[in-house]
């Protein structure tokens, strides 16, 4: 009577073929202990969190118990610039996949699940660690609005992993992925490698039908599936600059072709607005930094044009690509002039507030999301009757701000003064106090390290999910 077992799966991924990839079996853990439940994904399965066990998770994705054949999806990709053909899931697979209440199909993918073809020399093992940063990195920016990959469960397994950026030994774990597909720009690209545009045709149809089906069934499909995935893309990208996050590892195979960001590792919050602040530590040359992100992603729909071009036009590819910058540039103003308290600002207005902002954030080098969460504790009705009333009582030496309170105080006299409270409130919903960066992170690993003391990483969670 698990209802993990007994929800209706689908075999979109099964229903292609051998071609795409490889049935794979679990491994065999020592140890199962429940870590993490992603209660408030339940009800996309119109599950009750009640009603689902402890025991349901670890028979279902601990014991893998599960119903449908495991499924290790075949990819290639660029990585640091360089093709990699020796790619593919090769620490986790596709679980199953289901239909969620809001009509959207979803994965179950796992992680730390075992070794498959693709594991190569590599133990096919998650860590304990690498699992509480995902689902802090997820939560995080779900919260923050950016389209992102969940985590479903994560379960701690008993094994010791030895790891050359961790202490080791240290603890592992498995973690189911929750996402919208794991089909990346690499499961194309290595469909080009083999010279397969069959392949490629039969998996664009599907991944158009799919994910896709508001496009209409006709010739310029293709074109404008592309199209909206730069769209998709730029957006996202914009969404990323915005939460100050840097994903870290930029590479096709971490790239989602439905635009969803997924695949946590070495990724960082920005503590202060640093163009060139890196997340990677292996990331010597700086290219996947901060400021480098939108140039990545759309580099990475460039290189996704190869394979594509063997079904569709190259004139229709490059028309989709040229939009790249006008869709980013437009998100980017929104969302920043969000965080700044509008929720709608005319382009030439927010282009200009957010530079001046981002200009002195840079030259003072004070916190990034300090800035903003004290925007809105301090905010004042008086703002818009008095210039130098702006920001009066900050902890921040105000002199480089002058041009930035002038801009702002102009801003805030557009609206009338029964908007302040409207825009009050916007701000502080925009820009929680806890930023997830580095140390906080480590403020709650530390304890599990030491004490298996859960409870500051519970607390952190709800404080995230309360956006406080």
């Amino acid at each position: 009577m698990n209802p993990f077992l007994n929800l209706k799966y689908e075999t979109v991924m099964e229903d292609l073929g051998e071609d795409y990839s490889d049935r794979v079996s679990a491994a065999s853990f020592p140890e199962h202990t429940l870590r993490y439940r992603g209660d408030r994904l339940l009800p996309l399965m119109n599950l009750n969190p009640e009603t689902v066990g402890d025991d349901d998770f670890i028979e279902a994705f601990g014991l893998f118990q599960g119903v449908r054949p495991f499924l290790a999806l075949r990819y290639h990709g660029y990585q640091f610039g360089q093709y990699n053909p020796f790619l593919g899931d090769g620490r986790g697979f596709l679980y199953g996949q289901v239909r969620g209440t809001d009509g959207h199909l979803y994965d179950f993918g796992t992680k730390g699940s075992g070794n498959t073809p693709y594991s190569r020399s590599a133990d096919g093992r998650l860590t304990l660690k690498g699992g509480v940063r995902e689902i802090l990195a997820a939560e995080t920016l779900h919260q923050l609005g950016v389209k992102t990959s969940r985590c479903l469960s994560l379960i701690e397994t008993g094994e010791a992993l030895w790891r050359g950026d961790e202490p080791s030994p240290t603890r592992a774990s498995v973690m189911v992925r929750f996402s919208l597909s794991h089909i990346r720009f690499g499961t194309f690209e290595r469909l080009h490698y083999i010279k397969r545009p069959d392949l490629i045709r039969k998996l664009l149809d599907r991944v158009i039908e799919i994910y896709y089906s508001h496009i209409p069934q006709n010739e310029e499909k293709y074109s404008c599936f592309y199209t909206e995935l730069v769209q998709r893309v730029a957006i996202l990208a914009a969404q990323w600059m915005a939460a100050g996050f840097c994903h870290g590892v930029l590479n096709t195979d971490n790239m989602s072709i439905v635009g969803e960001s997924f695949d946590y590792g070495p990724y960082a919050f920005i503590p202060t607005y640093n163009p060139r602040f890196t997340a990677a530590y292996f990331d010597y040359n700086g290219l996947y930094c901060y400021a480098n992100q939108p140039g990545i992603c759309k580099w990475n729909l460039e290189k996704l044009q190869v394979p594509l071009a063997m079904v569709m036009e190259k004139a229709d590819l490059d028309a989709g690509l040229e939009q790249f910058e006008d869709y980013y540039y437009d998100e980017y103003y929104r969302l920043m002039a969000s965080k700044l308290g509008f929720e709608s600002l005319p382009r030439q207005q927010a282009q200009e507030l957010v530079w001046h902002t981002v200009k002195v954030l840079e030259e003072t080098q004070i916190g990034y999301h300090e800035f903003f969460s004290e925007l809105g504790e301090l905010f004042s009705h008086y703002w818009r009757k008095d210039v130098d009333e702006v920001l009066k009582n900050t902890s921040f030496v105000l002199e480089p701000w002058e041009t930035w309170r002038k801009l702002y105080y102009q801003r805030l006299n557009d609206f009338p003064v029964d908007e302040m409270e409207k825009i009050k409130s916007h701000l502080q919903y925009q820009n929680p106090k806890t930023a997830l960066l580095r140390p906080i992170i480590e403020s709650v690993w530390e304890p599990i390290t030491q004490e298996d003391n859960w409870q500051p990483f519970y607390n952190l969670l709800e404080t995230i999910l309360s956006r406080k």
